[in-house]
């Protein structure tokens, strides 16, 4: 990873924190505008980093349902 990947990852993994504390969904497009104000290169980076995370998670919520559906009950 580059420099700014590597800024806009970590970034991205504390937005996704606060994000799950305090339930606002759409707090990433709030930080997005006000790094883009600065450095639309790291917002690319940022975007990119949030929308692959919220994806991921997306992907791994289809998996755990798929294997309830496959796993004997107790």
């Amino acid at each position: 990873m580059s420099y700014v990947d590597d800024i806009a990852d970590k970034l991205a993994q504390d937005t996704m924190k606060v994000m799950a504390r305090t339930g606002d969904d759409r707090l990433y497009e709030e930080v997005a505008k006000t790094i883009a104000a600065s450095s639309t290169t790291l917002e690319e980076a940022y975007i990119t980093a949030v929308r692959v995370r919220l994806a991921a998670i997306r992907g791994r919520k289809v998996l755990e349902a798929k294997l309830k559906t496959i796993e004997p009950k107790s």
